[in-house]
């Protein structure tokens, strides 16, 4: 959760004080919204917060795979794994 005192910053200020900031994030794990002209340009955070965001996103992108394929399953839109092979072998040139 962002905490607007401390997490909203200039991206001047940030460039002066970029040690602190870099400290900052380290500890706390949140991200810090640079702005510049008041306006919201850039987050920065640390980069083991950042690689749990991307393990998360990539959880949540299987799960949504799998699920689209059980409801197309139950629709009855899949098809015999064996002609699938069968395909695949025939169109790479692979004996089976």
């Amino acid at each position: 959760m962002l905490d607007l005192t401390k997490d909203i910053q200039s991206l001047t200020t940030f460039r002066r004080r970029s040690g602190d900031f870099m400290k900052q994030l380290r500890k706390s794990k949140r991200p810090v919204v640079l702005t510049v002209k008041g306006r919201a340009a850039a987050i920065v955070q640390d980069a083991a917060a950042y690689q749990r965001l991307l393990d998360i996103a990539a959880r949540a992108d299987a799960d949504e795979g799998i699920r689209q394929g059980l409801e197309q399953a139950k629709r009855g839109e899949g098809r015999d794994v064996e002609e699938f092979f069968a395909e695949f072998e025939a169109k790479h040139g692979i004996s089976g």
